[in-house]
């Protein structure tokens, strides 16, 4: 005998409308499996008073009693009148999971997860964050996903390295180890070599390892697919890994293509560091891509861009994987001209020093260059505001801009300094070290 149900029915004897104290008893029952008796007094609340809490429980006695169909009655009925609490919604993907509806359980699971997201559950994780045959084969995302793929990614580049200013000696290093074996299969497939395989461009943000790459595509006639993590992970373990096979598949299609994965780091952060075993199934999945055993990458160029190789994990390094990795440095003068040039076309100038500009913005990335003329644009504004005339941006207005915006690289140097000194056995950011006359 429970104590307490029997203390808590004594007191009704006395106060029988007393709603609280009877929901009180009625989770007291639930909790105590005595299912029948809860679901009265469940129901007996509901005769009197709209109580979502006497609904709830209603439903999860039918849930405990295997009446999945009737608890999920109860839960939409809920849901539909606005009620959108974790508890609800945690049931529903049960009760749903239980009669086997399990695109919809998906879809009420991320809800779940949207209001606490660091919720966890066992069972629901092995059944809705399944691998690639799982049984959600109508989950809509990832059709729109196979559907959309050509439409959104597939570009052909209309510029090539003409295009690029400056930066000579990485040209000559992309040509060398990319362009010459596009153009000349050949030769390579003479030598029993295959065409393509995995290039790491990395260094500080916003030197234009994006611009480089669809420059690279350009140049040999290749299509260009760009990809970011965003365009890859989805919550559910199984569907990430999906959708990166169908990303490979469409760039196989394709060839000859360059597939460039912007901020690869974020995709392919050492396994040992993924708390969550979804992370590295991922990246498993990715090494799998890139080694090509079941699937031909021959004529297909995987570009990954990162400013930080250090937190790539080895195995991406492996030969036939990344194991060709090159240093994209900050716009030389040649491509700073080039980029000041380019940002002030089509907008109101006078005669600009260029030369002063280039020898005063040395380590200036082509995002810091953009972010100085944003300044001096914004100075003219206020000026022509309060003169009620426009006046045209000049030099002087772009060397005051670059007072107030100091290179952003530097903070990258300084800790990619220290990667190079200390973590650089095989000689693998030497070029970090050259660039910052230390070798």
């Amino acid at each position: 005998m429970n104590q307490n149900i029997e203390n808590l029915r004594e007191a009704l004897r006395f106060s029988p409308e007393n709603i609280p104290l009877r929901l009180h008893l009625a989770d007291s029952l639930l909790n105590d499996n005595q299912l029948a008796e809860a679901e009265e007094e469940y129901q007996y609340v509901l005769r009197f008073a709209e109580s979502v809490k006497a609904k709830l429980g209603l439903a999860r006695v039918y849930f405990a009693k295997n009446s999945f169909s009737a608890c999920n009655v109860i839960l939409e009925e809920l849901i539909d009148s606005g009620e959108k609490s974790f508890d609800i919604y945690l049931l529903n993907t049960r009760a749903l999971v239980k009669e086997g509806s399990i695109s919809q359980a998906v879809e009420s699971y991320k809800k779940v997860l949207s209001i606490n997201p660091n919720y966890y559950d066992e069972e629901l994780d092995a059944k809705l964050r399944l691998a690639q045959d799982s049984s959600v084969d109508d989950y809509d995302e990832e059709e729109d996903f196979s559907d959309e793929l050509e439409d959104r990614f597939v570009e052909r580049p209309n510029m090539n390295f003409s295009h690029v200013g400056g930066m000579g000696s990485i040209k000559k290093e992309i040509d060398l180890k990319i362009i010459q074996p596009l153009k000349h299969p050949e030769i390579y497939e003479a030598y029993g070599k295959k065409i393509g395989g995995g290039i790491l461009l990395y260094g500080p943000p916003g030197c234009g390892k994006t611009y480089l790459a669809k420059a690279t595509a350009g140049q040999v006639n290749a299509k260009f697919i760009s990809v970011s993590l965003n365009d890859i992970l989805d919550m559910w373990i199984g569907s990430s890994e999906k959708n990166l096979h169908e990303i490979f598949e469409l760039a196989r299609e394709n060839t000859p293509c360059v597939l460039f994965f912007d901020e690869i780091d974020a995709l392919g952060a050492s396994r040992s560091d993924m708390k969550q075993s979804g992370g590295r199934h991922l990246i498993n999945q990715f090494l799998q891509e890139l080694d090509g055993m079941e699937n031909d990458n021959d004529g297909l160029l995987i570009l990954g861009a990162t400013n930080t190789p250090w937190h790539l994990d080895s195995a991406f390094r492996r030969p036939g994987r990344f194991d060709r990795i090159i240093f994209v440095p900050p716009p030389d003068k040649q491509a700073r001209e080039a980029i000041f040039k380019l940002k002030l076309d089509k907008k109101p100038i006078e005669k600009i020093d260029y030369e002063k500009l280039v020898k005063k913005t040395q380590d200036y990335s082509g995002a810091d260059i953009e972010a100085i003329i944003d300044i001096a644009i914004e100075s003219k504004l206020e000026e022509a505001i309060s003169k009620g005339t426009p006046s045209p941006i000049n030099t002087k207005d772009l060397l005051s801009a670059v007072k107030k915006h100091k290179a952003s690289t530097k903070e990258w140097f300084s800790s990619a300094k220290n990667f190079a000194l200390y973590a650089n056995e095989s000689g693998l950011y030497d070029d970090i070290l050259e660039y910052l006359k230390i070798k």
